[in-house]
């Protein structure tokens, strides 16, 4: 029986994420996206990122938040015959990290991942899945927005392109003004 686990939402939390993994530490640990598995079995987790984002939008106002990023990487071929890790080993993993530097239990948790295939990215975490014998990790891909929509009169939570629009000003450069020569 599928049960998508509640209380992870867009921006699923490091403290979150671990405690449901905690629930269930026998079962094995994958990494899905779009409906298929995106990191195989065999994977290592090769570094756990304590992150902190200093950034100024395009409208100037200046924000600082977390994240914790964890990295992952294709085994060889003997470890994906063995299997994905389990949960009790991811956390060992990651509880070892802790111990020597500062990670924060609110800070968004993303996935990073890549292989000669395909490119790196950081990934967000959707939601989890448990599964009689697995837990599933679903991520998602991330997006862009102009987060001074409101400097630009726009709306907040739109990720396409045509969020500042040239003529509002506050998300692209001036229009050039041309001296006429003579």
């Amino acid at each position: 029986m599928t049960q998508i686990i509640p209380g992870l939402t867009d921006q699923t939390s490091t403290i979150t994420l671990l405690s449901e993994l905690r629930t269930q530490p026998q079962r094995s640990l994958e990494f899905w996206l779009h409906g298929e598995r995106l990191v195989p079995a065999g994977y290592h987790v090769t570094e756990v990122k304590a992150v902190t984002i200093e950034a100024m939008d395009c409208g100037g106002k200046a924000n600082t938040w977390r994240e914790t990023v964890i990295q992952l990487m294709d085994g060889s071929e003997e470890e994906a015959r063995a299997g994905s890790m389990t949960n009790r080993k991811f956390l060992a993993i990651y509880d070892r990290v802790v111990r020597h530097i500062p990670v924060r239990d609110e800070a968004e948790v993303r996935f990073e991942y890549g292989n000669s295939l395909t490119p790196a990215m950081q990934y967000h975490v959707s939601h989890v899945e448990a599964q009689a014998e697995r837990m599933i990790v679903h991520l998602r891909t991330p997006g862009v927005q102009c987060k001074a929509g409101d400097a630009c009169g726009l709306p907040n939570t739109s990720s396409s392109d045509t969020d500042c629009a040239p003529e509002s000003g506050c998300c692209s450069p001036t229009p050039v003004q041309l001296i006429p020569l003579g």
